[in-house]
């Protein structure tokens, strides 16, 4: 039986993950700080900001497992809002979240993998990541942060058999979108600010179901050498397509035109 590790796998597409590894035979530990255990998966408390929880946690796991097969890192958080007006609060919150939290975990299980020579890490980023999206600047920068993250990872890991890829969501209908945090301010400054996060908003709520992802993470996990970055759906697989055929400076004219 092989082990998983996954953080933020409480809710959407990490539960869903979860849940997906746990039915193909997976030993499953969700690490988040609101989980409880599940029919094959275990939950750990862990808050991904704090890297002494997830030195801990990893101990946990090779303490009763003796190996680590699969880490994915998940766990992250929304914030909507213009730069002008973000607080430092909110721009460190978003970044110790989403792109150190990711640093923190993969840091933990680095050496047991490395030990081991196996293994693979892989990040759940986003399409933000290619495509920046207004009033969106500061998830879409932990996104960008993490990608490069990883790809600097992947070739440092590849001597000792370690697997690193970054999986790119699209829209997906989760809770993801309520829990988001909304900085409102300079919205007569912004006009456009509401509207692009309403429609933002309006895409994710019509998305794919978490599942979707969840069944890309799993092959993933599973081919012996993935690629650098996946994604799910035909118009996401385009996007990234258009993302190396068109201009930068006519792509993001064309997001301007829809939010």
């Amino acid at each position: 039986m092989k082990t998983m590790i996954i953080t933020g796998g409480s809710s959407g597409i990490g539960k869903a993950t979860a849940e997906y590894f746990a039915d193909k035979g997976y030993k499953v530990y969700e690490l988040s700080r609101h989980g409880v255990d599940h029919v094959g998966i275990r939950h750990i408390d862990c808050d991904v900001t704090n890297p002494q929880d997830c030195s801990a946690a990893i101990e946990q796991v090779i303490d009763e497992q003796g190996v680590i097969d699969v880490l994915i890192s998940n766990a992250g958080m929304g914030i909507s809002g213009a730069v002008e007006f973000t607080t430092q609060k909110e721009l460190h919150r978003i970044m110790d979240v989403n792109f150190f939290g990711a640093v923190n975990i993969s840091q933990a299980v680095l050496p047991y993998m490395r030990k081991e020579r196996s293994g693979s890490i892989i990040f759940v980023s986003s399409l933000m990541a290619v495509f920046a999206i207004p009033f969106q600047a500061f998830y879409s920068a932990s996104k960008f942060a993490i990608n490069g993250y990883a790809m600097a990872l992947r070739n440092e890991m590849a001597p000792f058999n370690v697997k690193v890829s970054c999986m790119l969501p699209g829209d997906v209908k989760t809770g993801f979108t309520g829990a988001r945090e909304k900085n409102e301010k300079g919205t007569v400054e912004y006009p456009a600010l509401l509207k692009a996060v309403k429609t933002m908003e309006n895409d994710e709520q019509n998305g794919m179901k978490p599942e979707d992802i969840a069944k890309t993470i799993f092959k993933m996990a599973e081919t012996s050498c993935p690629m650098a970055m996946y994604t799910t759906g035909f118009k996401y697989h385009l996007f990234l397509l258009l993302n190396k055929l068109v201009p930068q400076t006519l792509a993001y004219k064309i997001i301007s035109f829809m939010y």
